[in-house]
């Protein structure tokens, strides 16, 4: 047999080294620092995903508490409830329609009041403060203004003739879901302008004195400038505002309850029913939260990938 090499002698001897004490008590050290973050982890995603797991595929009520494992049966009943698909393509829908409006209406706002002056300022302040609302609030105070018995805007639309006098905002399904995306376009816009801002901040301004010098017009830098180096603040302001709508509920639940007919159900008011309304049933309620815990892991990697491949 042959000698080994002195290369892999070496690394022999440093294997078999002994670490120092100084070496194990930074290694101590830098665990006992990452142990909050791992507690937290363990206690507040870990854990809950594991239970959620084992609710999925149990035989698990609101009363009654776990019966055994049933895989796949709630998965099964999930699939063959009938207001699956009508809460799932409404809730797409709504997806992309707050989607594009937010997206488009922040990055408008964020060009609009990017320059300082003193109307900028009071600008920025205004569009601000609907964000330091509850979502919870801000619904019953539009649930509020929608009433035809004590808010103004039933009387505002009937007055310019656009609805009857004993009419309702909420009474078709359309209008309510205009209605609702009011409230988060309202709730959100100030929010995500301020995440735009951010990421035109950062765009060195030599850029643009260096395309205006070369005769570059409005159009021309916000389509060759800023857009390409906004991609991943918009990547990002995409992750939050899909995720969002998906797990949408507070609105839906207090302003129009999936009505008129279940034309606003979403996917999470229907998990909420197989809870706690209808079934009283934790097992499929788990079951689609699983479902769309699957969907938003995928969704958010191809949204996530999408700004990898902007920061190569």
């Amino acid at each position: 047999m042959s000698a080994a090499s002195p290369q892999s002698q070496s690394k022999a001897r440093l294997r078999k080294r002994p670490r120092s004490k100084a070496a194990m008590a930074e290694t101590r050290r830098g665990w006992s620092y990452a142990a909050p973050d791992w507690v937290f982890i363990i206690g507040l995603f870990i854990v809950p995903i594991v239970l959620l797991v084992v609710m999925a595929g149990s035989r698990w009520s609101l009363m009654g508490g776990n019966r055994g494992w049933n895989f796949p049966e709630n998965f099964i009943k999930v699939f063959e409830h009938p207001l699956l698909l009508k809460s799932m393509g409404f809730t797409l829908k709504y997806t992309v329609i707050v989607t594009i409006i937010l997206l488009a209406l922040g990055l408008g706002l964020a060009l609009l009041v990017q320059e300082s002056s003193k109307w900028n300022s009071i600008l920025r302040t205004c569009f601000l403060l609907p964000s330091a609302t509850g979502l919870a609030s801000a619904s019953l105070l539009f649930y509020a203004l929608y009433s035809p018995q004590v808010g103004p805007v039933t009387r505002i639309l009937s007055f310019f003739g656009l609805m009857e006098a004993d009419g309702s905002v909420l009474a078709t399904g359309s209008s309510a879901l205009w209605a609702t995306t009011l409230v988060i376009v309202w709730r959100y816009s100030g929010y995500y302008m301020l995440l735009m801002m951010i990421g035109l901040q950062s765009i060195p301004g030599d850029l643009y004195e260096a395309a205006r010098m070369d005769g570059a017009g409005t159009w021309r830098i916000f389509r060759s400038i800023t857009l390409p180096l906004m991609k991943p603040t918009i990547v990002m302001c995409l992750v939050y505002c899909v995720t969002g709508s998906i797990l949408a509920f507070d609105q839906f639940f207090i302003i129009t309850r999936g009505g008129p007919n279940n034309e606003t159900l979403t996917v999470v008011q229907l998990i909420y029913s197989f809870a706690f309304e209808s079934k009283k049933d934790l097992g499929m309620a788990a079951a689609l939260s699983l479902l769309v815990l699957v969907f938003l892991v995928i969704i958010n990697s191809i949204q996530m990938r999408g700004m990898r491949d902007d920061t190569k």
